[in-house]
């Protein structure tokens, strides 16, 4: 065999023992992110005795698909209202949020306007705010428009994102100039610029900024807690909180109610992945 064949050889070789080494690596740290999730689903189909035995054993000594009806037949925790409740918040604040911050960072981004980056540094000021510092004010706010335990109330205050703001405003000032001098030789202003050209090509980006809007919304906890006062009013994870009070803890089911308020976000990624993939890539979300 010539040096130079032997070379390729051994290099061949090398590539292929990385890859091997890779996937070696992928899978285990797949393997990894899996546990919190089997673990869930582990416990939650088991009895209390399982869970807090001392001896651990991979499948519960007795699977009990009984613990998802029992969450809920649950009449001191209605879970499936507050599902339906986190379901409405997070649809209409994603939407709301997106449609703001995408309006807002637009006009910044392409509306020429003198005190446009003194505007921007004002809504990016707004990020150096600590949440708690206007956590009073809104409330107080809230309740003196009667919003208490009302879909309002749990939503209008959130509606505003100043980093949703910024990512959008970042996006559009690299889009393609030359689709909305077309738009404009049409005879379009920025409104319908906006919505007929900028919006069917920045599909990605809104899914991006849409899905962690929604992430955000759905895993809320503080304020729900404050404004959503009535059961009727509680959201998934304000509903979560309540298996775990000073007088019991119903860890069955904690965890089939854990497993299954992140069943829609699960399912929200696996059909929206594309989109948020190619969305974080151009937008430079991190």
């Amino acid at each position: 065999m010539r040096a130079g064949e032997r070379a390729t050889s051994a290099d061949d070789t090398l590539v292929r023992a990385g890859r091997a080494l890779r996937l070696v690596l992928l899978t285990a740290l797949a393997l990894l992110f899996l546990v919190p999730f089997y673990l869930l689903v582990r416990n939650g189909l088991a009895s209390e005795q399982d869970i807090t035995s001392p001896e651990w054993t991979f499948l519960p000594t007795e699977v009990r698909w009984s613990n998802v009806a029992e969450l809920f037949r649950d009449g001191s925790v209605p879970f499936a209202r507050s599902l339906l409740n986190s379901a409405l918040i997070a649809v209409a604040t994603t939407l709301g949020t997106v449609l703001l911050a995408s309006l807002a960072g637009y006009g910044l981004a392409r509306i020429p306007y003198r005190h446009a980056d003194k505007v921007f540094h004002g809504v990016l000021g707004t990020l150096m705010v600590p949440a708690a510092v206007t956590f009073v004010p809104s409330f107080v706010l809230v309740s003196s428009l009667g919003w208490i335990s009302t879909l309002r109330g749990l939503v209008v205050p959130t509606l505003f994102s100043a980093f949703a703001c910024f990512v959008f405003r970042q996006y559009f000032l690299g889009f393609p100039r030359e689709l909305e001098d077309a738009a404009a030789v049409d005879g379009l202003g920025y409104w319908r610029t906006y919505w007929l050209v900028v919006v069917p090509n920045a599909r990605p980006v809104f899914a991006a900024v849409g899905a962690i809007v929604l992430i955000g919304a759905w895993n809320s906890f503080l304020w729900p807690l404050v404004i959503g006062q009535d059961r009727s009013a509680w959201t998934v994870q304000v509903a979560l909180s309540s298996f775990t009070t000073s007088q019991v803890v119903r860890l069955h089911e904690l965890f089939v109610a854990a497993a299954v308020s992140i069943l829609p976000l699960l399912v929200l990624f696996l059909g929206f992945q594309r989109w948020i993939a190619a969305g974080v890539e151009r937008s430079g979300i991190d």
